[in-house]
């Protein structure tokens, strides 16, 4: 586990192994048996690499992992409501930590969501496929492929699609409601 983690700092840092065991006063056999784990520098030797690396012991321990910023459809989560005729796909999982949630919601011929109580923050959305109807309080707006919404959910609100041919699109609600 050292080992690899320092390989892995070594290239980063465009370094050969001699370059590093110069650097850092060792032999270039140590540096390619430490890399291999196959031996296990002192606490003294680990500063020391590390120094030569721009990092410290600290860095070098915290466990981080990185953010993911690229979702794959193997990463999305999808829900079919038979009663309503219509298929949630979130498509960043556990998005209801961040700040918005997009999913992408497919309305067969008909279909609906469920009616959302009002609540805080904002709606918008990208119909990819089909017309739907928008339903805000009393009020009903139509939205076609390659149109958007945009509203502020503060009246009870749902959206349903054209009986003839169902709709799919992009939702984004914050903060995440679904």
């Amino acid at each position: 586990m050292i080992g690899s983690k320092i390989k892995e700092l070594r290239i980063q840092k465009n370094l050969t192994q001699e370059e590093l065991a110069d650097r850092a006063e060792l032999s270039k056999g140590f540096i390619s048996q430490l890399e291999r784990d196959l031996t296990s520098p002192s606490i003294a030797t680990l500063v020391d690499i590390l120094q030569c690396l721009g990092t410290n012991l600290e860095e070098f321990f915290t466990n981080t992992t990185s953010e993911q910023v690229v979702f794959k459809k193997t990463d999305f989560f999808e829900k079919y409501d038979n009663e309503l005729n219509n298929k949630v796909q979130w498509i960043i999982p556990n998005a209801q930590k961040n700040m918005m949630e997009p999913i992408l919601l497919t309305l067969d011929p008909g279909g609906s969501t469920y009616p959302d109580n009002p609540h805080e923050g904002e709606e918008f959305g990208f119909v990819l496929s089909g017309n739907i109807n928008i339903h805000i309080g009393s009020k009903v707006y139509k939205a076609k492929k390659g149109e958007a919404f945009y509203f502020t959910p503060n009246k009870k609100h749902y959206i349903t699609a054209s009986s003839k041919t169902g709709a799919s699109l992009l939702w984004v609600s914050t903060p995440p409601s679904f």
